[in-house]
C-alpha cells in the first residue's frame, strides 16, 4: 500500500493527538520524518498527568488538534479535486512553513509520494515553477523565490488558517527567524 500525505508538522506541532482528545486508541496512520530536524518524545502517561495537571495546556493542545484536523479536511479537498501543480505548491509551501533554512531537501520520489502521484508529473511541475521563477531546485532541493506566486497557483488549497486561528503556525515569525 502506498502512502499520501495528510498533515504536516513542524516545530509547530505533535504526534499523539488521540492522547490529547482523550482516548486510548493507537493511531491509524504512519508519522514520517521526511525533512532532517529534531523532535522529542513524550511518554503518553507522562503527557496525560501534564494535561491533568495544566488547563492551559490542555486547552493549547485542543487548539493544535483542532488546526490539525482543519489541515487534514483541506489536504482531503487538495487530493480529491486538484492537479499536480496544485497539490505541490500546496505542499511546498507548508513544508516551507514548518522547516528551518532557505530550502527543502527533499527528493522528487518522496515529493510524488507525498501529493499521491508519479515522479514524472513532480518533475514537469517543479520543471514549469523553475520557468515561471517560483522556486531554484537541483537534484534533492528546493529553494522558494517566490511564495506568492505558488500561491497563486494553489488555487486557494492553501491556507495557514486553521493554524494561525488556532495560533500553532506563524509564518511571518518563522521568516523572520531565518
Amino acid at each position: 500500500m502506498h502512502g499520501i500525505e495528510v498533515a504536516l508538522i513542524g516545530r509547530e506541532g505533535m504526534t499523539g493527538l488521540s492522547v490529547v482528545m482523550g482516548s486510548d486508541d493507537l493511531a491509524l496512520h504512519e508519522t514520517r520524518m521526511q525533512v532532517a530536524g529534531n523532535a522529542h518524545r513524550i511518554a503518553a502517561d507522562d503527557l496525560r498527568d501534564a494535561m491533568a495537571a495544566s488547563v492551559d495546556l490542555h486547552r493549547v493542545l485542543l487548539r493544535y488538534a483542532h488546526a490539525f484536523m482543519t489541515q487534514v479536511m483541506e489536504a482531503a479537498v487538495a487530493h480529491g479535486r486538484c492537479k499536480v501543480e496544485q497539490r505541490l505548491s500546496r505542499w511546498l509551501l507548508m513544508t516551507d512553513d514548518r522547516i528551518e533554512g532557505d530550502g527543502i531537501a527533499l527528493t522528487q520520489e518522496v515529493l510524488a509520494a507525498m501529493i499521491g502521484v508519479r515522479r514524472p508529473g513532480v518533475t514537469v511541475a517543479l520543471r514549469e515553477f523553475e520557468r515561471r521563477g517560483f522556486i531554484a531546485h537541483r537534484r534533492g532541493f528546493i529553494a522558494i523565490i517566490d511564495r506568492d506566486g505558488l500561491q497563486k497557483t494553489c488555487s486557494g488549497t492553501y491556507s495557514q488558517n486553521g493554524a494561525k486561528r488556532e495560533g500553532v503556525l506563524n509564518h511571518e515569525s518563522a521568516r523572520a527567524r531565518r
